[in-house]
């Protein structure tokens, strides 16, 4: 391929990731909890912009409930244990929850909804909802690591005289492990961010703290949104 040709490709995925609300809304985060950590709860630029960014990207997560709405309902993948499957349900519909109250926290910032105390109330049930599904994620991520592990092993005994990686099988099972394991530290560290948010530990979570966890657990995100690069032909 020419530098051209490269360059068009990676402008194309640049497009397809942009063109994500989903993307859209995890960049917006990241400037969001960034600012929260310069401005360490002080008054400033950097509380402004954590602000504004904050309820802009409520527009982002406009009728996102649905989603998750939807997952509780869905079958579940055959062979999951129970307690992994009751898991999963308790987080799709404390998300979904979450989203839906967080619909009306935006409405009483806009004005539109005029009941400010109990706009704030909801506001703090919602971010409640958000940790107890931070919460069951982890504790999913944690289970589904062990039962990919325990699979790895028993197929690692049976490649024993060949290589492994060239396993298809095998790769599959490690970039599967990979990708639980990336999405375990965010929710472990979503959960030190909704902490933050409810200032349930004000001294040891500070607003520094929630800001630093928040950038990092955006980035990831951002990460886990990117579209796979297109592989390259081969002659």
């Amino acid at each position: 391929m020419s530098s051209l040709d490269v360059a068009r490709a990676e402008l194309a995925l640049a497009v397809l990731y942009l063109n994500k609300a989903e993307a859209r809304d995890k960049i917006c985060r990241a400037i969001q909890y960034g600012s929260k950590f310069l401005s360490n709860g002080e008054p400033g630029t950097a509380q402004n912009v954590d602000k504004s960014t904050s309820l802009a990207r409520k527009v982002f997560r406009l009728f996102k409930f649905v989603n998750d709405l939807h997952a509780l309902v869905s079958p579940n993948v055959p062979g999951t244990p129970l307690p992994l499957i009751l898991l999963g349900k308790s987080k799709n519909a404390l998300l979904s929850t979450f989203l839906f109250l967080d619909q009306i926290v935006w409405l009483g910032r806009t004005g539109i909804y005029k009941n400010k105390e109990r706009a704030e109330l909801l506001g703090r049930i919602s971010l409640f909802c958000w940790l107890g599904s931070s919460v069951c994620t982890t504790l999913v991520e944690i289970g589904e690591i062990g039962r990919l592990s325990s699979s790895m092993k028993k197929l690692e005994k049976e490649l024993k005289n060949t290589n492994k990686y060239k396993n298809e099988q095998y790769k599959t099972k490690l970039q599967n492990s990979n990708e639980r394991s990336l999405a375990l530290v965010k929710a472990a560290m979503d959960i030190v961010v909704a902490v933050g948010l409810l200032q349930l530990a004000p001294k040891k979570v500070t607003p520094r703290v929630t800001g630093g966890f928040g950038f990092v657990s955006s980035l990831i995100s951002c990460y886990q949104l990117l579209p796979s690069a297109p592989k390259a032909k081969t002659s």
